[in-house]
């Protein structure tokens, strides 16, 4: 009989909450992120020191396939670098409002009032290009790439949201531009990329609402 290989395990430290607080810090948590909203004119006011390398570090913390943890965060700062992303990033998207993107797109982008134009990927004091990190000559196979990159990026909003920044999530298709802009290797592919900043004093949001908790809650 082959004897069954052993992986070293560690005692799980659960952090406990009461039951009396747990539905308190949920409603709490709620309510700050409720409040979060994709913002598209950002102020020059400088992100203060770590905020990002702590939003990253809680990225890191979501669960992957087969823990590979197959993302890549790289944090643009440079002007020139900004430049020539939001460059590559509008030509992109030229061509996506005038000729790739159907009428049904269109007309359900139209309340958000977005078009080529992308002044915040140079105006934002940082971007944050986020990458999958395929199977390469020093990275191993990835597993469910997409999924796990997506709950890491969601830890990474909310993070910058407690901290009292404003994100957006932009989206250029294709991305593989963004290698160039960044530096990175074929097999990293540009997933999201995420101006981060603190809203300009006269900033401006879509008069959009959530669905209620009936239209996205199903208990069976």
């Amino acid at each position: 009989m082959v004897d069954e290989p052993t992986y070293p395990t560690v005692p799980h430290r659960h952090r406990g909450v009461p039951a009396h607080e747990a539905e308190a810090r949920s409603r709490a948590f709620h309510d700050v992120m409720a409040e979060r909203r994709t913002v598209r004119d950002f102020s020059s006011r400088p992100i203060p020191d770590n905020v990002i390398e702590w939003a990253i570090r809680t990225a890191g913390t979501a669960p992957s396939g087969a823990n590979v943890q197959p993302w890549r965060f790289v944090v643009l700062t440079d002007p020139e670098r900004k430049r020539r992303l939001r460059e590559a990033a509008e030509q992109e998207e030229r061509e996506f409002y005038a000729h790739r993107a159907s009428e049904e797109w269109l007309a359900a982008l139209a309340p958000i009032g977005t078009d080529w134009h992308k002044p915040f990927l140079e105006d934002a004091p940082a971007v944050i290009v986020v990458f999958e990190v395929h199977k390469g000559p020093d990275s191993p196979r990835p597993y469910y790439t997409k999924e796990s990159v997506g709950i890491a990026v969601g830890l990474l909003l909310a993070s910058l949201h407690q901290a009292g920044l404003a994100t957006l999530t932009h989206t250029p298709s294709p991305m593989r531009f963004l290698n160039e802009v960044c530096d990175r290797p074929p097999e990293e592919r540009a997933a999201v990329v995420v101006p981060v900043g603190y809203p300009a004093e006269d900033a401006r949001v879509p008069d959009i609402h959530r669905k209620p908790l009936d239209q996205v809650l199903v208990r069976l």
